[in-house]
C-alpha cells in the first residue's frame, strides 16, 4: 500500500465514504470553516473563520463490514470515489481473508506517516486502534450518521467515548471494558483538540463543537452537483431504521408503526435500511403490501438520482438531517415521526428516548408528525 499520501482516509460504512467525498469537495471549495475559541469566564462564545489549503492527494482506506449490503454499496461508491480521482484501497479486517490483527499491521506504516487522518466512526474499536500509531497534526471527523451527536456531547463532557444504545452488560463486558480503556483513552486523545493538533468537525448535524475544534457544515454540495434534480413520483416514500436490529425498538410496534403510517400517508415504497434483516423486511413486506426498496448506494444519492417520493417519511435518523440538504430546491418534503416509549424494549438504553427526540427536535426544515399518525400496537 502506498504510504505518500499526506491524507488519509479510513471508513467502514458507505455513509462515511460518501461524507469522505463531501469533505474532499468541500476542502477544494474553499467554503468557509468555523473555529470554537476556547471559553473564557464572563466572555461570550466567539468564531472565526480559517481558510485552509485544499485536501490533495487524498488515499482512502475502506474497512468493509461482512454483511452483503453494506459490501456491495461500499464497491459502489468506491467506484464513484476512483471516478472522482481519489486512490482507493479496499482492506479486509473481519472474517474471510481478513483479521483485525492482520490490517492493523497492515495500515499502521500509512497511520503513522499521514499528515491529516480523517474517520468517520469514533466510536469503532478497530478505528481506535488504528489511531494508537497516529502522528498526525490534523484529524478530521466526518458523519456516521446521528452518532456525531452523542460523539460531541461526550468529548466535551470529556467522557469515554460509547455508542448511545449500548447498555451496561454483564461482569465479562466491564472486564473487557477495563482492558481496553488504554487504548479508548488514546483515541479521546486523538480526538480532543490541542496545541500542534487540529481537530475538525465535517458534519450535517447541528453541533456545537467542543472548544478549539473547527466545524465545516456538510451541506451535500458534491452530490448536488453530481446528481439529479430527481423525477418526483406521485406516492410517498418511507425509509426504514435499523433500530429494531440494535435492540432499541420492539419488532412488533415497529411493524404495526410502518402499518399505520403506509394507511396515513399512501406510502408506496419502503427504503430498507443497509442493516434490516431479510426475515424482518419479508414480515413488513407481507403485512403492509409495501414494496421493499433495498438501495445500492447510500439513501442521499439514491434519492438524488431519483425517483423519489413528493414525499419522504423517516423514523429519527440521519436521513432527516441530511436529505433536507440533498434535495435542496427539487419540492420533496421530508417528514418525520416520533418513536412512541411504548415501543421501546425493556433491554433499551436509558439513553434511547432522550437521544431519539434529540435527533427530531434538532432536525431543520423537516415536517413533523404526530405519534397518532402511527400507533403503537395494543
Amino acid at each position: 500500500m502506498n504510504t505518500s499520501a499526506p491524507t488519509l482516509a479510513l471508513v467502514e460504512s458507505p455513509v462515511q465514504l460518501l461524507n469522505v467525498l463531501e469533505w474532499a469537495h468541500a476542502r477544494r471549495g474553499g467554503g468557509p470553516l468555523l473555529t470554537a475559541v476556547p471559553r473564557q469566564p464572563g466572555v461570550a462564545d466567539r468564531r472565526r473563520t480559517d481558510p485552509r489549503p485544499p485536501a490533495d492527494r487524498l488515499r482512502i482506506v475502506v474497512l468493509p463490514p461482512t454483511d452483503p449490503m453494506s459490501r456491495g454499496q461500499l464497491r459502489r461508491v468506491a467506484g464513484i470515489a476512483r471516478g472522482e480521482g481519489h486512490a482507493v484501497h479496499w482492506q479486509e479486517a473481519r472474517g474471510g481473508s481478513g483479521s483485525p490483527a492482520g490490517a492493523l499491521a497492515a495500515l499502521a506504516p500509512a497511520v503513522r506517516r499521514a499528515e491529516r487522518i480523517v474517520v468517520g466512526d469514533p466510536f469503532s474499536r478497530f478505528l481506535q486502534l488504528l489511531l494508537v500509531p497516529a502522528r498526525a497534526a490534523e484529524l478530521v471527523v466526518v458523519d456516521d450518521g446521528t452518532a456525531t451527536l452523542e460523539f460531541v456531547a461526550q468529548l466535551g463532557r470529556g467522557e469515554r467515548l460509547r455508542r448511545w444504545h449500548r447498555t451496561g452488560g454483564g461482569a465479562a463486558s466491564r472486564v473487557r471494558e477495563l482492558a481496553y480503556a488504554p487504548v479508548s483513552g488514546t483515541a479521546r486523545r486523538r480526538l480532543t483538540p490541542r496545541a500542534g493538533h487540529a481537530v475538525e468537525l465535517f458534519t450535517s448535524m447541528p453541533v456545537d463543537p467542543p472548544d478549539g475544534a473547527r466545524l465545516r457544515v456538510n451541506d451535500f454540495a458534491w452530490t448536488r452537483a453530481r446528481f439529479g434534480p430527481p423525477r418526483l413520483t406521485k406516492g410517498t416514500d418511507l425509509v426504514g431504521t435499523s433500530l429494531v436490529e440494535t435492540g432499541v425498538v420492539d419488532p412488533f410496534r415497529y411493524l404495526d408503526a410502518v402499518r399505520a403510517l403506509a394507511r396515513e400517508h399512501g406510502v408506496t415504497r419502503y427504503f430498507a435500511h443497509r442493516r434490516e434483516s431479510p426475515e424482518k423486511l419479508r414480515a413488513l413486506s407481507e403485512a403492509t403490501g409495501l414494496e421493499i426498496v433495498r438501495p445500492d448506494l447510500p439513501l442521499e444519492l439514491v434519492a438524488r438520482r431519483g425517483p423519489i417520493g413528493r414525499t419522504v417519511v423517516s423514523f429519527p435518523s440521519t436521513v432527516v438531517h441530511t436529505l433536507p440538504y440533498a434535495l435542496t430546491g427539487t419540492g420533496v418534503t421530508v417528514a418525520v415521526c416520533g418513536i412512541d416509549p411504548a415501543w421501546l424494549t425493556a433491554t433499551a438504553s436509558p439513553k434511547a428516548r432522550g437521544f431519539l427526540a434529540g435527533v427530531i427536535d434538532t432536525a431543520r426544515d423537516v415536517r413533523r408528525l404526530p405519534l397518532g399518525a402511527a400507533p403503537a400496537a395494543g
